[in-house]
Formats: structure tokens, C-alpha cells, sequence
């Protein structure tokens, strides 16, 4: 029975790896922060994690982890309505909505599950989604969940959002859904702009903080402090997977009646495992320290600030940035894949991007910098980027 499909999928299979696009997964033997081991010894600069503010292997968290063993065991065995919430989850969701200045927040396995999950609960066929064209694949597919219409605007382009409003103008609820920070390009969603367009056209803002939230804004605070939008949006999603500490879990934060409404009906909540109390109380221990101070905010903007710099001087092709995401371009996916691999002998660990991930002829390296870094590291990356981009002919 599996024999045709099976031909079919080792020619798939083939054609990938034909094309210089096959993904080859590097594996880690150490904790996760700025120096790590793979498994063939190689010691190793990461500067591809989503470890922003590189708490991922913080003491402080992970001795709460441990804490959170002790008091509250391994798992919860069961979804959260029936016997899945502690008094760790609450406290949590509270410290999360505290965060962004919102009135509830409602815990996931993963903010893809987040986003896969709120749009078909809350916007049916008399409704429109009116999504930025640039937007993670997790709401791609929650979008494809509803019944809603579906809008599409250029990337930031705040006259195509607006055209995308006035075509949606005869729809009962309007909804427009942006990240805050793109995941590729490092941009972020002018969303001070888009705040005036959904109060202008009578519209729900619903804001993706994943890459933005612990990185931009003075204190972290996401897309919404840095544009001084602070509890204007109508609903957020973020994860606990980057810059939060790095483990698993997402969220959605906003209204009450939202996340109340979610609570009843919003299928990934309803039918997964709630999260361990063990990334649940790292996760409190993280808020609270992100409440005392924003000393890795502030090293982690000089560092993205300082690496920017240097590799722009250096002639590289740098998409403009506002967060700690920095794309190098080079356009052909070969050689994204040629140039990490020289980098990683160079002991700089980083991944090339290509089709699909981006658009074809789009082929970059993407650099993550992180609060974890010391200047040392930075200033290693960059002399290594400078030998290999020589090398290659990517700079003179």
C-alpha cells in the first residue's frame, strides 16, 4: 500500500536536496547560550537562537524549574478544564497580561497554537481578516481555520491597509492581524499608524509580540511600548519560546471577554496538555524579573547596535532593523547554505534562510543577537563574517 507514495515521496525528497535546499539539522550537546557544543565536540558562537535576552540557561530559572519539580511534579496529565490548571498557571496568565497592560491572558501549549486558535472561535463568514502579507505561518493557518474573508496587505504599506478597509467596509467585525516584529526581515509593524486605521474603520488590532516582546520598546514592553500604543491593542500573541526564557509555551492576551470566550471554545486551549509547572514557574520567575529592571534590554539594543554597525561598514547588505534580528543578504540560496557552513568552520553557528522560508531570490543569513553576547563574541562574528563574505565575493 505504501509503495507509490513511497517513490513519491523519495523523489520529493531528491528534488530537495538536488537543489542545495535540503535542511540538515546541527545537533546541540550543551545548554542553550552565546558558546555551545555540538555533537561532534566543535565548540561554537550561536548567534541563530531566539535567545534574545539569553535567559535560556539563566540560574534563576532554572532553579524555579526545579523548584516547580518539587512542589507541583512532572506533569499535569490533562487539558486545562479538567484537571490541568494549578495555581502556577494562574499566576502567570495575571503576570502576563500585567506585562502588556491588558485585562486577561490565556496560556498555550506553543503561540503557534495561539494563533491557531483564535481566529475560528471569534470571526465567522460575516466577518474579514485583514492580514499583513509578511505574517508568520501560524497565522496563515489559523486564518485558513475561520470562515471569515480574507484580506491581504503589502508588508507595513499603511495605503494598501487602508484600500484592504474600505473593500472590507460592508463586513459586520474587522480584524487586522500583524506581527510586531518580522521574523525574517527584522522590521517591525508601524503600529502607532495602525492603532489610527482601526479606530478610523472601526477595527480589532490584534498584534503577533513573538520576535518583538522582551527585545523592543525601552523596557521590553514590545511593538506597543516602542510606538507608545501600550494597551491599544486589542489582542496580542506571544510565546514563551524566545526571548521569555526559550522553553515551550505561548499565549493570547487582551480584552477579558476575549479570552474568556477562548477559554470555551478555542480548540488547541480545549484539547492540549496544559503546560509543565516546571516552564510555568520559570516563566513567573522571568516576568518578575523583567518587572525590576531592564538591564538586558538596554545590552541587548547596544549589541544589535554595535554588530549593525560593524557589518554595515564592513559592506554588507543589511536589511534596516528595529529589533535584534539582523537579515544579511546574499539573495542565492546556494550560497547561503556555502557561507554558514564556512562561518560554522569558522566557529560562528548561524543558519541560511531560503525558499520557502523566504521569498525565492531572497536568500539571507540571519543573525540573532542576544543579551548573552559579550563584545568579544560579537566582534568574533563579525571578523568572521568579513573573512568568509571576502572569500565568497559577498564584500570586497
Amino acid at each position: 500500500m505504501y509503495g507509490k507514495i513511497k517513490e513519491h515521496l523519495q523523489k520529493e525528497l531528491a528534488d530537495i536536496q538536488q537543489a542545495g535546499l535540503f535542511k540538515q539539522e546541527r545537533i546541540i550537546v550543551s545548554p542553550q547560550q552565546a558558546e555551545i557544543q555540538l555533537e561532534n565536540g566543535q565548540k561554537v558562537l550561536n548567534f541563530c537562537a531566539n535567545n534574545y535576552l539569553g535567559l535560556s540557561n539563566h540560574p534563576a530559572l532554572v532553579a524555579a524549574a526545579k523548584e516547580a519539580l518539587d512542589t507541583h511534579g512532572y506533569g499535569m496529565s490533562s487539558v486545562r478544564f479538567i484537571c490541568g490548571t494549578t495555581d502556577l498557571h494562574k499566576t502567570l496568565e495575571r503576570k502576563i497580561a500585567e506585562f502588556f497592560g491588558t485585562e486577561d491572558s490565556i496560556l498555550y501549549a506553543a503561540c503557534f497554537d495561539a494563533n491557531g486558535g483564535i481566529f475560528e472561535p471569534l470571526f465567522g463568514e460575516e466577518d474579514a481578516i485583514i492580514s499583513d502579507s509578511l505574517n508568520h505561518a501560524s497565522i496563515i493557518d489559523g486564518v485558513r481555520l475561520s470562515k471569515a474573508a480574507r484580506y491581504r496587505y503589502k508588508n507595513t504599506d499603511m495605503e494598501d491597509l487602508e484600500a484592504q478597509l474600505i473593500a472590507a467596509k460592508d463586513t459586520r467585525f474587522k480584524v487586522v492581524v500583524t506581527d510586531g516584529v518580522f521574523s525574517m526581515d527584522g522590521n517591525v509593524a508601524p503600529l502607532d499608524k495602525i492603532v489610527a486605521l482601526c479606530n478610523k474603520y472601526d477595527a480589532v488590532l490584534m498584534v503577533d509580540e513573538s520576535h518583538s516582546a522582551g527585545v523592543v520598546g525601552e523596557t521590553g514592553r514590545g511593538v506597543t511600548e516602542l510606538f507608545d500604543v501600550r494597551g491599544k491593542a486589542d489582542i496580542i500573541t506571544g510565546t514563551l519560546g524566545k526571548a521569555f526564557g526559550g522553553a515551550i509555551g505561548g499565549f493570547t492576551t487582551g480584552k477579558k471577554e476575549v479570552i474568556e470566550l477562548l477559554r470555551q471554545r478555542s480548540r488547541p486551549y480545549l484539547f492540549s496538555n496544559s503546560i509543565p509547572p516546571s516552564v510555568v514557574k520559570a516563566g513567573i520567575k522571568m516576568f518578575d524579573m523583567m518587572a525590576e529592571t531592564h538591564e538586558l534590554q538596554d545590552k541587548l539594543h547596544a549589541n544589535t547596535k554595535y554588530f549593525m554597525s560593524k557589518m554595515t561598514a564592513a559592506g554588507f547588505d543589511i536589511k534596516p532593523t528595529k529589533s535584534a534580528i539582523c537579515a544579511v543578504m546574499l539573495y542565492d540560496a546556494k550560497l547561503s547554505q556555502v557561507m554558514a557552513a564556512k562561518l560554522l568552520e569558522e566557529g560562528i553557528y548561524v543558519i541560511g534562510f531560503y525558499y520557502p522560508v523566504v521569498p525565492k531570490g531572497q536568500a539571507r543569513i540571519r543573525v540573532q543577537l542576544s543579551a548573552g553576547h559579550e563584545t568579544a563574541h560579537l566582534d568574533k562574528a563579525i571578523n568572521a563574517f568579513i573573512k568568509v563574505g571576502k572569500e565568497l565575493g559577498v564584500i570586497k
